[in-house]
């Protein structure tokens, strides 16, 4: 006999839908609006459907260089990626191991996702401030006569940016290796294996699925990033700066159009990365039917 779903079910369930509706709503609309044809606005009804907003917005005679912000967020979003996947894989492996001031250590390192965006970006920007001053005053022999400040992207913005990533990062990494089976390490070495082998060969294929979320995880945090960069970014601003920066001056569906782009980078790393989890796992799980089956 089939039983049907009580009525709390389906409350719940449209209590649900209209979560995701609340939600996602807005991203909706946006992407909608952004199609609109040369005579569109800011509200709905759209008038008429088009690519037109998207051309205008990479011809490079809009509101913004998309172009050279687009690119500067994404090298800036690729150089963080890599540095919370291996400075989040080294803590890990350290971490594993009692150390004098560990506690310490972990507590400084997330400290970050307690304190205030804003207030981090001050600080940084005060820092390089300082520094600026220190430069000046004692090497004036060693720095070029233009030269006005460190800021930039791949130093206080990239900085700025790792406090974000990384914490979340040694996070994601602790839990893997809780629950690390250390027998396999235990094996490589009875066999003989030096310890950067065993890592190589052993820990990094079987946590590699992992650190692409990892990356995941780096890339994104960074791609959107607007309060951290906001004060320690330099003289060149991030697309999210960029995008900010237009939401009180624009009156064209370019900014949706430029809001749309934004969104789809996001998604597609998302489906590289789900992809790429994908394809590691089957390819363990073959390499372990393989290895049973020559066992067998």
């Amino acid at each position: 006999m089939r039983e049907g779903r009580p009525a709390s079910f389906y409350w719940l369930a449209a209590f649900f839908g209209a979560f995701l509706l609340f939600l996602y709503g807005p991203m909706i609309a946006i992407v909608a609006l952004s199609f609109q044809g040369p005579s569109g606005g800011l509200t709905f009804p759209m008038n008429g459907v088009s690519l037109h907003w998207f051309e205008k917005l990479w011809s490079g005679g809009g509101i913004v260089d998309i172009k050279s912000a687009f690119v500067r967020s994404l090298k800036l979003g690729l150089v963080v990626m890599g540095l919370t996947v291996v400075l989040s894989t080294l803590a890990g492996l350290a971490f594993r191991k009692t150390f004098r001031g560990q506690a310490m250590l972990f507590y400084v390192a997330v400290a970050s996702l307690i304190v205030p965006s804003i207030i981090t970006s001050l600080g940084i920007a005060l820092q390089f401030r300082l520094l600026d001053d220190a430069i000046k005053a004692y090497a004036p022999a060693f720095i070029a006569d233009d030269w006005t400040t460190g800021m930039g992207l791949y130093t206080s913005a990239l900085g700025a940016h790792l406090t974000w990533t990384l914490p979340f990062g040694l996070l994601i990494m602790f839990a893997i290796f809780n629950r690390f089976d250390h027998r396999f390490e235990e094996a490589a070495r009875d066999l003989g294996a030096t310890p950067w082998q065993t890592f190589r060969h052993v820990v990094l294929p079987i946590i590699l699925p992992s650190l692409v979320g990892v990356g995941l995880f780096g890339f994104t945090l960074s791609w959107d990033e607007i309060a951290r960069s906001s004060q320690a970014v330099g003289e060149k601003n991030t697309l999210p700066l960029e995008l900010q920066a237009l939401t009180t001056t624009v009156t064209t569906p370019e900014i949706y159009a430029l809001g749309t782009v934004t969104t789809g980078v996001s998604f597609l790393v998302i489906g590289a990365a789900l992809g790429a989890i994908l394809l590691l796992r089957a390819r363990q799980a073959r390499h372990g039917s393989d290895a049973g089956k020559g066992m067998v």
